[in-house]
């Protein structure tokens, strides 16, 4: 899946340097602070977050947009359950 270049970000969490679990420690915050339907990025360096993230968002009910590996770096687009 692509995502439009320029479809607006409500907030962008950057984990970069943290590991397991603290990047999604860092998110289950940041997503609650989100409102419902805001778009969140995140940036993260630890690889185990491909694997957890999606389980965040799939336990939790929100919707994964995207996801992508970029030279060690791992980006997710997350869109915050309708409330």
């Amino acid at each position: 899946m692509s995502l439009p270049a320029d479809l607006p970000l409500d907030d962008t969490l950057d984990a970069t340097g943290l590991n397991c679990p603290e990047p999604v420690m860092m998110l289950h915050n940041k997503v609650r602070d989100l409102a419902a339907g805001g778009l969140l990025k995140v940036i993260a360096t630890d690889p185990s977050t491909r694997r957890d993230i999606p389980k965040f968002c799939l336990f939790l009910g929100h919707e994964l947009l995207d996801q992508r590996e970029d030279a060690g770096t791992y980006l997710y687009w997350i869109r915050k359950k309708a409330e």
